[in-house]
């Protein structure tokens, strides 16, 4: 393992995405319970994709969290997707975590909207009423953090959350990631947390394995902290670790 920072940002690489999935999920599991000596309960905020699989799956494993002492959300959710499809991310999270341990709640998009505006501004008071403590999540190919792609993204953000429109590059990863067989069939509008609403949360853990985020990991680590790569905002934060395997390190 390697440990350096760029800026503030604390990054971890591991030989394999395996090792980087178990570090990842002691860490959070180490906060989880630090915190929950602290408060009643906690607060938190999960990516769905499968770059989160192994992070997830750790932290499912693990019988000594007291998960019905935590509320659990998710960062974005497709717009104009069956109840039930399989790609929707309440509905990944469910079957990866939220319907595998026994949370004090979980609060989840509704997927099923036909007001986005209205849904967006229903999810983004619930979270200032229950102000998170931890995100778990991700970076994607064109280095957006949630559904925050490089044209929709604003670190000066006045919303909580919003609809948005889905570029080209994310829609082709979740074709990429085996979600979808086509770019056809990938929503083209979506619900997201914005920024400022996700760096917000005290603690963040990024979660980035595969080669195909590898120029996404070079350009948060070296390009300009701007909205060109939306996860480059994660070096201005106080408490957040990158983690990456040797794929998505490989540019570095």
């Amino acid at each position: 393992m390697k440990v350096y920072n760029v800026d503030k940002l604390k990054v971890k690489i591991f030989p394999t995405r395996k090792e980087m999935g178990e570090d990842s999920a002691k860490d959070i599991k180490e906060r989880i319970k630090a915190l929950l000596s602290e408060k009643a309960e906690i607060n938190m905020i999960f990516a769905a994709a499968p770059s989160q699989n192994d992070v997830l799956k750790s932290l499912v494993e693990d019988k000594s969290i007291e998960w019905n002492r935590v509320n659990a959300y998710h960062m974005d959710e497709y717009i104009g997707l069956d109840k039930d499809a399989p790609q929707g991310f309440g509905n990944f999270l469910k079957e990866h975590i939220f319907g595998l341990v026994p949370f004090k709640s979980v609060n989840y998009i509704d997927i099923t909207t036909t007001d986005p505006e209205k849904e967006a501004e229903r999810y983004g008071k619930l979270l200032a009423e229950n102000p998170t403590d931890i995100v778990v999540m991700g970076i994607g190919e064109n280095g957006h953090i949630a559904f925050n792609d490089p044209p929709v993204a604003d670190f000066n953000d006045k919303k909580a959350v919003k609809p948005v429109k889905l570029d080209e590059i994310c829609r082709q990863q979740q074709v990429n990631d085996g979600c979808f067989a086509s770019i056809d069939q990938v929503p083209t509008h979506a619900m997201t947390l914005t920024v400022p609403t996700l760096v917000k949360a005290p603690y963040l853990f990024c979660i980035v394995p595969a080669p195909t985020k590898a120029k996404a990991v070079y350009e948060t680590l070296n390009g300009t902290i701007d909205e060109h790569c939306p996860a480059s905002i994660l070096r201005l934060q106080d408490n957040a670790i990158l983690y990456l395997d040797g794929d998505s390190s490989k540019l570095l």
